[in-house]
């Protein structure tokens, strides 16, 4: 049996630091507490690994929260490379520009919110008018413009680069635009953006001044979800090295996985999530799970923390930035 290391109890006076903290968690050994020590450890080894590809997954609604402030860091100071997110990342990145969400409650009427103009994501409250129609007035501008110049496809990457261009710095997609790093959107339609989309596929852009019925007929606006697949299919067969930061589960964080099976697996992977293992579901699956599948090495340094993002990624991105 290899040497056996010690619990050590958390002194909170002298962990006032999130580094301090997160260490500390590491050293006590409390069940998932020692998990975000370990996600701290893998997050930084990959960041360090000279040409490591750093992909980051993460579901929108963490982007209606404050933890979004904790991405914006990560894409910021580009310590990642490739996101991989959907459709609602977009809108909130949008919404959040047009005004400020509000702190509700879980428990609170459904209906009389509907009534007064809020959406209700969770505990967050959202203005209606700030929020569809406000993402209304920002995007088909956008559409319009890019159809005038000539842009009739265009891949779910530009057009997150062209959205980043116009937002201010205060959002992942100005700072994804800024520094290059791109954004891929697999369940694009699946949106307040996608259905503005759909939307100025079916219509001419505003303003036009030609015949509609026959403008319509050339109006073949696409967004080529093609053009992304070879643009990751590039990413992965040059990488020597890949890790991912997987932030909740579903699409983003599957096609993060689907694509490293292809290069034989992820070196490095963390991944936070609060879905149970035992009903079978991609968002619940542990990284264990992927080795399986040749999406994970056997090798591979790896860690699933079971928690709340909005806690556990604060944390780790805090205590990351001390190291570093």
């Amino acid at each position: 049996m290899k040497k056996l290391n010690p619990i050590k109890d958390i002194n909170p006076q002298a962990s006032q630091s999130a580094r301090k903290l997160v260490e500390a968690l590491g050293e006590a050994g409390g069940f998932t507490a020692k998990k975000v020590a370990v996600g701290l450890e893998i997050f930084e080894a990959m960041i360090k690994h000279t040409g490591c590809v750093k992909f980051l997954s993460f579901t929108a609604d963490i982007c209606a929260t404050g933890t979004r402030g904790a991405i914006i860091h990560l894409v910021k100071n580009k310590l990642v490379d490739v996101i991989i997110t959907t459709c609602g990342t977009l809108d909130h990145d949008i919404s959040r520009s047009a005004g400020p969400y509000f702190h509700g409650d879980f428990r609170l009427d459904d209906a009389e919110l509907h009534k007064t103009g809020f959406h209700r994501l969770g505990n967050i409250l959202i203005n209606q008018e700030k929020h569809g129609p406000a993402i209304e007035d920002f995007v088909r501008p956008i559409l319009d413009e890019l159809f005038r110049s000539g842009v009739k496809n265009i891949s779910t990457r530009d057009l997150c680069w062209k959205l980043g261009e116009k937002l201010k710095d205060d959002t992942i997609l100005y700072w994804a635009w800024k520094n290059k790093i791109p954004v891929f959107v697999p369940g694009i339609t699946d949106g307040a953006v996608g259905s503005q989309l759909w939307q100025f596929s079916q219509n001419p852009p505003r303003d036009f001044a030609g015949p509609t019925a026959s403008f319509s007929q050339n109006h073949d606006f696409k967004v080529d979800v093609l053009a992304d697949e070879k643009e990751i299919a590039k990413i992965i067969f040059e990488a020597k090295t890949a890790g991912a930061l997987m932030l909740g589960g579903g699409i983003s964080k599957h096609h993060v996985i689907w694509w490293n099976q292809f290069r034989d697996g992820l070196d490095y992977a963390v991944q936070i999530s609060t879905a149970p293992e035992w009903d079978g579901s991609l968002s619940g699956a542990q990284t264990r799970e992927a080795i399986s599948w040749g999406k994970l090495k056997a090798k591979a340094k790896h860690v699933t923390i079971e928690g709340d993002v909005t806690i556990i990624l604060p944390l780790i991105v805090a205590a990351l930035s001390e190291r570093l």
